[in-house]
């Protein structure tokens, strides 16, 4: 399998797009590709501190009305992360609410940023959609400053394709 050192900052994303189907093949459990996948993206791209899944699920606090929702931690590789994240707050809120992907270089920058882990410097979040429903987002985060670039959100989204298609979500 391939692997980077932290020197290689630059990522050959197609193949790491038929390694991640070669693992997810034959499995289609949620937790467990999540899990696996999780896994293989922190151990594969260099300079990375925190690499997961948030799952949607409805709000978990007595204040909760109606179908609201929230970002409850998934699988991840990393630091003991924040469990829950309100739609709209931080990078995974702001992702989930737009359902787009986000591109952070300079996360202390970032409005209303979640410092899970005070080495985070720089983030993407990925949301997952599968047939046109959120089910969560793919979270990476890296302690350099700017260590992502276009080309590594347009690699990662496209990583991130290949979990889903492999996918069956709760």
């Amino acid at each position: 399998m391939f692997t980077s050192t932290a020197a290689e900052i630059d990522v050959d994303y197609a193949l790491l797009a038929r390694q991640a189907a070669s693992i997810l093949d034959n499995e289609r459990d949620q937790n467990s590709n999540a899990a696996q996948f999780s896994a293989f993206v922190y151990q594969t791209i260099a300079d990375l501190n925190w690499v997961g899944f948030y799952w949607v699920r409805p709000r978990g606090t007595a204040s909760s009305h109606g179908d609201e929702q929230e970002l409850l931690v998934g699988p991840f590789q990393g630091k003991v992360a924040c469990a829950r994240i309100q739609f709209g707050r931080g990078v995974c809120g702001a992702a989930a609410l737009s359902r787009e992907s986000v591109l952070v270089p300079d996360v202390h920058a970032f409005p209303g940023h979640i410092a899970c882990d005070a080495a985070s410097n720089a983030e993407i979040v990925i949301p997952v959609l599968k047939d046109g429903k959120l089910y969560g987002v793919f979270d990476i985060d890296s302690p350099s400053l700017n260590r992502f670039r276009p080309q590594d959100l347009q690699g990662l989204e496209a990583l991130l394709a290949v979990f889903v298609a492999a996918t069956d979500f709760e």
